[in-house]
């Protein structure tokens, strides 16, 4: 886990500027990562990434879900086509492809035939 540590916060003129980095700390939480290759960037690009797709994400919007679990579906088929269906541009290929998960290029009709039958 990484924890980034920022000093005092700027004027009150200057609200929007973020606060200056002073430190990080480095917890091991599972396993035993090499610690000089910890870092944030996948998950903030992933952050970044989510409400850039989904419009549920976005502020002010009217496609929010009014039930947790088709938000949660929502999320999971955005994942999907994320890391099986998208090729990535600078990969070329998608992430399951690019780490060995998948080996080939997944359709849209793949994933509907991930779903169970509805009750």
């Amino acid at each position: 886990m990484l924890v980034k540590l920022y000093g005092e916060a700027p004027d009150p003129q200057k609200r929007y500027s973020p606060s200056k980095l002073v430190g990080a700390d480095k917890t091991r939480v599972v396993g035993y990562p090499d610690e000089r290759r910890v870092s944030t960037s996948y998950v903030e690009r992933q952050n970044l990434t989510m409400p850039m797709s989904m419009r549920r994400f976005t502020r002010l919007t009217n496609g929010f879900s009014k039930k947790v679990a088709n938000h949660e579906h929502a999320i999971a088929l955005d994942f999907m086509h994320y890391n099986f269906v998208r090729i990535h541009r600078s990969l070329r290929v998608t992430p399951a492809m690019e780490t060995g998960i998948s080996d080939h290029l997944w359709a849209i009709g793949d994933l509907v035939g991930l779903l169970s039958p509805l009750d």
